[in-house]
C-alpha cells in the first residue's frame, strides 16, 4: 500500500470513530455505559384547536372576517377609445423597410382603425346592494389629466364585469361614486365611524396591487388626521388615516377595514422616494367618504360650508407670547370682510377649538369641520379670545357661491392662474412681514402649481408688471397682456427680482 493511501484510509477510520464515539456518548451513561432504561418523553404543550379558534379572548385568525369582506372590493378598469393604422401588408412593410412610398395610398380615412384601450386599473368598494361603488376620483381619470376615461368597468371578485356610471366626483377629496346595474343583491361593506378610530387598531388594506388579483395585507392605524400632505392640492382637503398596510399601485380606490371587516377608509396613496410601499399608506376616513357620497348621489355635487376667515396653525412662540398653555386649535389669521365669520363677530387673532363640540386641533382641521357640514347650517364656535373662552353662533355661507362671485380666487381665467391675491392691508403686512416700503399686490395663496405659475411663492408681492406699477387686483388684470409678461416681485428670501408670467 501506497503511502498516501495510508493516510487517506487513516483518516476515513478515524472519522468514523468520532462519528462512532458521539454516538456512544449520546447513548452512554455517566460510566461510558449504554443504558437500556427509556427516557420519559417532556410534558409538550399542544392545542389541537384551529387557528381560527380565539386564544385568550384575541383572534389569531381573521380568516372568516375577510372571507365576508373581500367580496364587497372591486377592480375599476378605465379604457378610452384610440385610433391608429391597422396592420401593414407585407409589400407596404418591406416598401417602408427601404424607403419607399407605399403601394397605394390610403383614401377616406380606411387605414383608421378604432379600438378601446385600457389605461388605468384601480380598485374600488361595493357600498349598498344596489350596485353603489367607491372609488378614487383619480382612478376614473385617464392618466395624471382631467379627462375621465371613456369607460369605465367593475369587475367582481367573481369574474363578472359590468360597465358602470358615473354618478359623480370629487376632485377636493378624491371621491369618486359610481353605479352598476345588476338583478341580484351585491355583497356590500358596512361602513364603520372612522372618528372613532385609535392609533394601534389593526386594519386591513384589501384591493388589486399591481394587478396580481385580489390581496389582502394587515396592518395598524399608524396615525390619524394626517393633513397638509399636499397629494390633494391646494384646494384639497386633506384628513388621511395612515396605516403600515401595505398600500400599492392599484390599491387606490380599494377598502381599508378594521378588524370586525367595516369599512373605515378608502386606501388612496402612499408616501415613498421610490414608489414602492415603505409602510406609509394614507386612506380617506369613511365619515368624509360617507359625506362626500350622499352629497353625489342626492345632488350631484358636494355642497360646502363657508366660514369665512383664513385659519393658520398655533405656533409655540405665539402661544407663549399670548399666555397660552397649549398650540391646540386654529388661529383666525384674517377674517373676510362679508362672510359669515365678519356677520358673527369673530376677529383675527382668535382661536377656534371646537366646531359643533368637534376639538379643532390645527387650521386644516377647521376647514375640514366647516367642508363637512352644508352651507345654511347655524355651527357653534368655541373660541379662546384674549385668554378667555367664548361661543360665537354662525350660520354658514355657501363655499361654491362664495367661489362663483369673488374674481380673485385663484382659478384658470383669472388674472394670473391658480393665485390667490390679495390688496395689501396693514393686517396682511404684519402676517407676512411686510415692510411698510413695499407696495403692490400680495400672493396670497397658490391653488395649485402649474408649468406657468411654479416659481411664485406664496408671500411674494407683486410690484410692478411689464413696468407699470400695480396696488389692486384690477390694475394686476390691466397690465398683464397675451404672450410673455415681465413682473417684478418682493419676498422675504430674495427681496426684489424679476420673474416672468406667460399669459
Amino acid at each position: 500500500m501506497t503511502v498516501q493511501k495510508s493516510v487517506r484510509y487513516s483518516l476515513i477510520l478515524a472519522t468514523i470513530g468520532l462519528f462512532a464515539g458521539t454516538a456512544i456518548w449520546v447513548g452512554a451513561d455517566e460510566n461510558g455505559e449504554r443504558s437500556d432504561e427509556a427516557r420519559e418523553l417532556p410534558t409538550l404543550l399542544v392545542d389541537e384547536n384551529p387557528v381560527s379558534e380565539l386564544a385568550n379572548g384575541q383572534p389569531v385568525s381573521y380568516a372568516d372576517v375577510l372571507e365576508q369582506a373581500t367580496p364587497s372590493v372591486v377592480g375599476v378598469v378605465t379604457t378610452e377609445v384610440v385610433s391608429g393604422r391597422r396592420g401593414l401588408s407585407q409589400e407596404d412593410y418591406m416598401r417602408r423597410l427601404f424607403g419607399l412610398p407605399p403601394a397605394q395610398e390610403p383614401d377616406d380615412g380606411d387605414d383608421q382603425d378604432e379600438r378601446r384601450q385600457a389605461v388605468g386599473m384601480g380598485s374600488g368598494v361595493i357600498v349598498s346592494s344596489d350596485g353603489y361603488v367607491i372609488t378614487n376620483n383619480h382612478v376614473v381619470r385617464v392618466g395624471r389629466s382631467d379627462e375621465l376615461a371613456d369607460e369605465i368597468i367593475v369587475q367582481l371578485i367573481d369574474g363578472r364585469e359590468f360597465t358602470a356610471e358615473l354618478v359623480g366626483s370629487d376632485e377636493r377629496t378624491d371621491v369618486a361614486v359610481l353605479k352598476i346595474d345588476v338583478d341580484e343583491e351585491l355583497p356590500a361593506l358596512t361602513i364603520a365611524d372612522s372618528d372613532l378610530l385609535r392609533v394601534g387598531d389593526v386594519c386591513f388594506a384589501i384591493g388589486n396591487p399591481l394587478r396580481v388579483g385580489l390581496t389582502v395585507t394587515q396592518g395598524l392605524v399608524s396615525a390619524l388626521g394626517r393633513t397638509n400632505i399636499g397629494i390633494l392640492g391646494f384646494q384639497g382637503y386633506e384628513d388621511f388615516i395612515q396605516t403600515d398596510a401595505a398600500i400599492n399601485m392599484g390599491n387606490s380606490g380599494g377598502a381599508l377595514v378594521d378588524a370586525n371587516g367595516r369599512l373605515i377608509g378608502i386606501n388612496t396613496a402612499i408616501i415613498s422616494r421610490t414608489g414602492g410601499n415603505i409602510g406609509i399608506g394614507l386612506a380617506i376616513p369613511s365619515s368624509l367618504v360617507r359625506y362626500v357620497m350622499e352629497s353625489l348621489i342626492e345632488q350631484g355635487e358636494v355642497p360646502r360650508g363657508f366660514l369665512g376667515v383664513v385659519p393658520g396653525d398655533l405656533t409655540p412662540e405665539l402661544a407663549e407670547a399670548w399666555g397660552l398653555s397649549s398650540t391646540k386649535g386654529a388661529l383666525v389669521r384674517q377674517v373676510e370682510p362679508e362672510g359669515a365669520a365678519k356677520a358673527a363677530g369673530i376677529e383675527h387673532r382668535d382661536i377656534i377649538t371646537e366646531v359643533d363640540g368637534r376639538f379643532i386641533d390645527s387650521g386644516a382641521e377647521l376647514r375640514i369641520a366647516i367642508a363637512q357640514t352644508p352651507p345654511g347650517e347655524t355651527v357653534s364656535l368655541k373660541i379662546i379670545r384674549d385668554g378667555n373662552e367664548i361661543t360665537k353662533e354662525v350660520t354658514l355661507g355657501s363655499l361654491g357661491e362664495r367661489m362663483a362671485s369673488t374674481p380673485r380666487q385663484g382659478e384658470e381665467g383669472s388674472a394670473i392662474e391658480y393665485l390667490v391675491l390679495e390688496e395689501l392691508t396693514d393686517e396682511l403686512r404684519s402676517e407676512y412681514s411686510i415692510p411698510s416700503s413695499v407696495e403692490g399686490v400680495l400672493i396670497a395663496r397658490i391653488e395649485r402649481v402649474t408649468p406657468r405659475n411654479q416659481d411664485f411663492e406664496e408671500g411674494m408681492v407683486i410690484v410692478e408688471i411689464n413696468r407699470d406699477k400695480v396696488t389692486s387686483l384690477s390694475e394686476v388684470a390691466d397690465s398683464l397682456r397675451e404672450g410673455i409678461n415681465s413682473l417684478y416681485v418682493w419676498s422675504r428670501e430674495t427681496s426684489y427680482d424679476y420673474l416672468t408670467y406667460e399669459k
